[in-house]
C-alpha cells in the first residue's frame, strides 16, 4: 500500500471503495497505533477492539459519532479527565444521542429502551415486514430487474422503523421524503459545517406524537412509548424518549440498509452461496452474520480516553481519541482463518464486531438480522437467478461498485440486479 501517511483516511477517496488493504497495513505494523493525519488511535486488531468496547469507564462514547471533529473546546491536562468531559460533554456534535451517553445516563437509556422494544411488540414487527417485503418487491417483480438500495433497501429498513416505533401510516411517506440526511462522516467535511444534529424533523415529530398521547392516550404503539417509565418508576422527560425514538429511526435504517446491500450483492455475485441458501435455508442466519462480518456496516467507531491507560501494549493519554475499526477488527487473521474469504459454515463468524461489544452493543441487531432474513427469504422465495446487471457493474473479474464517501459508515450506493420472476 506504500506509506501510511500518504493515505489520510478521513478525507482519502481513494480508500472508499476497498478500505481492505490499508487496514490490513495498519494491523499489520501494529493493531493499536497513531493515525499520522488526525493524530487519533486506530484500532484493527479484533481483541483490541474488544478491550475498548468493554471498558466503558475508560473510554467514554462521548465522541462516537464525531470522532475528533471538533473534539474537546479545551486543552487536556492531566491522566484523568472524566469531569472535564462533563462539563463540556453538551459542545460535542449529537452528544445528547443514546450511543454517545456514557453509564449511569446510558444504562437508564437502554433500560428504557428494553420497555419499549418489547417481545410482543418486535413480534407484531416481523409479521409487518413480511408484508412490507412482498409489497415492496411487487412494485418490481414483474420488471425483472431492480436497483436495490433505492427500489427496496432503504424505503424497507425506514418503513420497519416507522411501524416499530408506531408512526401512524398516513405519515410514512412524509418521514420517507424528509428523512434525507447527509450520511454520518462525510469526506465533504470542512472542519466547519458540521451540524450539531441533523434529526430535527424526527425531533419535532416525536415531539408531538409524545406530547399528544400523554394528554390523550390512545391505547397504541405511541402511547406506549409516551407512557413508558424508568426502572425505578420515574417519567422521563419528554425529550428523553424523543432522543432515543430518533436515533433508532436513523441508526437502525442505516445499519439495516446497508446489510440488505451486502447481502444480495453476495448472492447476485457468488451463485454457488444462491445454490447452497437456495437448498439449506436454515444457513441464512449464518449467511447474515458472515455478510456483517465481511462488510461491517460500521466502519469506524470513536471514543474519548477518560483516564491514561494502555490497550495492545500502547500507551493511550487521557484525552485521546480512540477510532475502533469494526472492519478491520473482523478481518483480523489472528481471529478469523482466511479473512477475506467469504464463508457460510465459518464456525466463529458470530464473534464478529458488526454491531459492537459490552454496554453500547447495537440494540438494532436482532431486528436488523431479522429484516436481513425476511429480505433474503423472500428475494429467494419470489425470484429465480437473481444475479448483477452487467451494464451497471460490469463482468466478473471486472466489477464496479460505488460506495458511501464516508469514514463512518460502509455501504453501496447502488445495486442493480436482475432476476427471473418465480412462477
Amino acid at each position: 500500500m506504500g506509506d501510511l501517511r500518504s493515505s489520510n483516511f478521513f478525507t482519502d477517496e481513494s480508500l472508499i471503495p476497498d478500505p481492505y488493504p490499508y487496514f490490513d497495513e495498519l494491523r499489520a505494523r501494529c493493531p493499536v497505533q497513531v493515525e499520522p493525519h488526525q493524530g487519533v488511535v486506530a484500532v484493527t486488531g479484533h481483541d483490541e477492539a474488544m478491550a475498548v468496547y468493554r471498558d466503558a469507564d475508560t473510554f467514554s462514547s462521548c465522541n462516537s459519532l464525531s470522532g475528533p471533529f471538533p473534539g474537546l473546546p479545551v486543552e487536556v491536562e492531566g491522566d484523568e479527565i472524566g469531569a472535564l468531559i462533563e462539563r463540556h460533554r453538551h459542545e460535542l456534535p449529537m452528544s445528547e444521542h443514546l450511543v454517545a451517553l456514557d453509564p449511569p445516563e446510558h444504562t437508564k437509556g437502554r433500560e428504557l429502551l428494553k420497555r419499549l422494544l418489547t417481545p410482543r411488540r418486535l413480534k407484531e414487527n416481523e409479521e409487518f415486514m413480511w408484508r412490507l417485503a412482498d409489497r415492496q418487491i411487487d412494485q418490481f417483480l414483474d420488471q425483472g430487474r431492480c436497483e436495490l438500495i433505492a427500489d427496496y433497501s432503504k424505503p424497507f429498513s425506514l418503513l420497519v422503523i416507522a411501524d416499530l416505533l408506531g408512526v401512524p401510516e398516513e405519515d410514512h411517506a412524509e418521514f420517507a421524503h424528509q428523512f434525507q440526511v447527509r450520511a454520518p462522516g462525510s469526506l465533504e467535511y470542512d472542519g466547519q459545517t458540521m451540524a450539531h444534529d441533523p434529526l430535527q424533523f424526527l425531533h419535532d415529530s416525536f415531539s408531538a406524537y409524545v406530547e399528544d398521547r400523554r394528554r390523550e392516550p390512545r391505547g397504541d404503539v405511541l402511547t406506549a412509548l409516551a407512557e413508558a417509565k424508568y426502572p425505578d418508576g420515574s417519567t422521563p422527560e419528554v425529550i428523553d424518549v424523543v432522543r432515543i425514538s430518533t436515533f433508532l429511526f436513523a441508526a437502525g435504517q442505516e445499519t439495516t440498509a446497508r446489510l440488505i446491500g451486502t447481502a444480495l450483492q453476495v448472492i447476485a455475485e457468488r451463485p454457488d452461496v444462491q445454490r447452497t441458501l437456495r437448498e439449506d435455508r436454515s444457513l441464512v442466519p449464518a449467511f447474515l452474520e458472515e455478510a456483517l462480518r465481511m462488510e461491517s456496516p460500521v466502519k469506524a467507531d470513536f471514543r474519548l480516553t477518560r483516564k491514561s491507560t494502555a490497550v495492545g501494549g500502547v500507551d493511550i493519554p487521557a484525552g485521546t481519541t480512540v477510532m475502533i475499526l469494526p472492519g478491520a477488527a473482523n478481518r483480523d487473521p489472528r481471529r478469523f482463518a482466511e479473512p477475506h474469504e467469504f464463508r457460510v459454515d465459518r464456525e466463529n463468524v458470530r464473534e464478529h464486531l458488526a454491531f459492537g461489544r459490552g454496554v453500547h452493543s447495537c440494540p438494532g441487531g436482532p431486528l436488523a438480522r431479522v429484516e436481513g432474513r425476511v429480505t433474503v427469504e423472500r428475494f429467494l422465495d419470489r425470484m429465480s437467478e437473481i444475479a448483477l446487471d452487467e451494464a451497471a457493474h460490469g463482468p466478473a473479474g471486472a466489477r464496479r461498485y460505488s460506495y458511501e464517501p464516508t469514514y463512518i459508515l460502509r455501504g453501496l450506493t447502488k445495486l442493480h440486479l436482475e432476476f427471473t420472476p418465480a412462477t
